[in-house]
């Protein structure tokens, strides 16, 4: 990373987050087109769950970003101990904190959905579906954090693509046990598609699953079932993450003893992750609070709502994968004080990330339509949430290249140790660039619907400008780290 070409360690670090982050989306994909065979109202479900989920989640992935911050810059000054020491302090602290969260998070979900004011329609149809949904992922939350951790470690080590082939595993247990858990032997629409394929296509699954119906009765958990599969798939991915960092010589030398409690690299993880958490849980505040105004609405603009984030999620790939690429790429060249060549990588990946997200706006514009229908049958309010969800990824296209540029220059912040400068850019994008500007739209113009739509373009164009100044002025320079190496602890004498 701190030698030769700039161009060659951005794609090879770049293009394994992509996919990881495209396998993660896949999640919420593939929930959501098997929930929208059994109801909009499922999927409107899911849109109000997960930034109430993301909110405590956003608690510890915060520490996550410090220990990948941390080992970064240690590999980079070649303190390969230290990295390992990182590595394993961060996966006890997170475990810890994991365990507390999705307790919370248990018994704080049906009092948080209560809170928001909700269309009269909504509050009966949608919210206590969220509710289901919300109580089995938080008690699954140790489950999913230990993917996460493994996953920013061994980015910030230099190694994306172990991560991505995890990730593969992890995606294809949730693909089968989806359709399965939601709808179990009774009507399942896996079977008709699978019935459409050439080839197998002859084979007697509807005789199959009848013969399986009869003998289980298994008709399914309904949304609960999508958390489960959720659950079950993220836990496959933290065995065997684990099991990497562990067991294997792949990424920082961690072993069982480094588990054992450090206060001084404690500290450096709270120091780095709390401005990190703070960013990351107004993020979801903010997404929660946009949440609470598009729950006014009926249920066809939620569901249009959740269906339009999801497509964008999909959209913010590219831009995400150079924004995590480049701050390993500055951690450890700043590592190895290297701040010329952090700062041409930096302009290189913003310029790239810009003219990829133009070409993804060109895509996203000429067929939405076809992409938005895909993921709704033929179910109540069809018809007026893909309208709904057209006008909503075309009118936020407009942004597009401002979220390459955003995404690029926060990385650049965080792999740099100031993560309290990226905790303040994203509290400007979100809640003075996004929250403020739909309250206006919405509330004060009365624009409706179009009024969310446009609110929402505005926060990454204003927080690109800004970043980019911000960046200009140089202060980010200097490493966090100050020893490559601890100096060992003294053994005790013997007598």
């Amino acid at each position: 990373m701190t030698e030769g070409s700039l161009i060659e360690p951005l794609f090879h670090l770049a293009w394994p987050i992509v996919v990881i982050q495209l396998l993660q989306v896949t999640y919420n994909v593939v929930d959501t087109l098997y929930l929208g065979r059994l109801s909009a109202d499922a999927v409107g479900a899911i849109s109000l769950a997960f930034p109430l989920i993301f909110l405590l989640i956003a608690v510890a992935g915060g520490f996550t970003t410090a220990g990948a911050i941390l080992v970064a810059q240690y590999i980079g000054a070649r303190g390969d101990r230290s990295a390992g020491l990182v590595a394993g302090q961060t996966v006890s602290f997170v475990a810890v904190l994991s365990v507390a969260i999705g307790i919370a998070g248990y018994f704080y979900t049906r009092p948080a959905l209560d809170v928001l004011p909700s269309d009269p329609e909504t509050a009966a149809a949608v919210v206590p579906l969220a509710a289901d949904y919300m109580e089995v992922i938080f008690l699954g939350m140790p489950l999913m954090f230990g993917f996460f951790v493994f996953s920013a470690l061994m980015r910030g080590y230099g190694d994306t693509r172990t991560p991505m082939l995890v990730m593969v595993i992890s995606v294809a247990v949730n693909v089968v046990l989806d359709p399965i858990f939601i709808f179990g032997f009774d009507s399942n629409p896996l079977v008709g598609w699978l019935e459409t394929l050439p080839v197998i296509g002859a084979l007697d699954f509807a005789g199959f699953e009848a013969a399986v119906y009869a003998a289980t009765g298994f008709s399914g958990w309904g949304i609960e079932g999508a958390a489960i599969a959720t659950i079950a798939a993220r836990g496959a991915a933290t065995l065997v993450g684990l099991w990497i960092l562990f067991a294997t010589t792949r990424g920082p030398a961690v072993s069982l003893e480094h588990l054992r409690p450090d206060l001084e690299f404690i500290e450096d993880i709270v120091r780095l992750g709390v401005p990190s958490m703070v960013e990351q849980s107004t993020s979801a505040l903010a997404m929660i609070s946009l949440t609470a105004m598009v729950v006014t609405f009926a249920p066809p603009v939620v569901a249009a709502y959740g269906l339009g984030n999801r497509l964008i999620s999909l959209v913010f790939l590219p831009a995400m994968g150079l924004g995590r690429a480049i701050d390993t790429v500055v951690g450890q060249n700043l590592g190895a004080d290297r701040a010329d060549r952090a700062g041409r990588a930096v302009r290189l990946a913003a310029t790239t990330g810009a003219g990829v997200m133009i070409l993804v706006a060109v895509v996203a514009v000429t067929f939405t339509e076809p992409i938005v229908s895909a993921f709704l049958g033929d179910v109540e309010d069809a018809p007026e949430t893909i309208a709904l969800g057209v006008e909503y990824v075309q009118i936020r296209s407009v942004e597009f290249a401002f979220i390459g540029v955003s995404q690029v220059i926060l990385g650049a912040f965080r792999g740099a140790g100031n993560t309290k400068t990226a905790m303040v850019l994203s509290i400007l994008t979100l809640w003075v660039g996004r929250v403020s500007s739909v309250f206006v739209l919405v509330f004060v113009f009365d624009m409706g619907a179009t009024g969310v739509w446009i609110g929402m373009a505005v926060g990454n164009v204003l927080g690109a400008i800004v970043g980019v100044g911000w960046f200009a002025r140089g202060t980010w320079r200097n490493r966090y780290i100050d020893d490559p190496e601890p100096t060992p602890r003294a053994e005790p004498m013997e007598d």
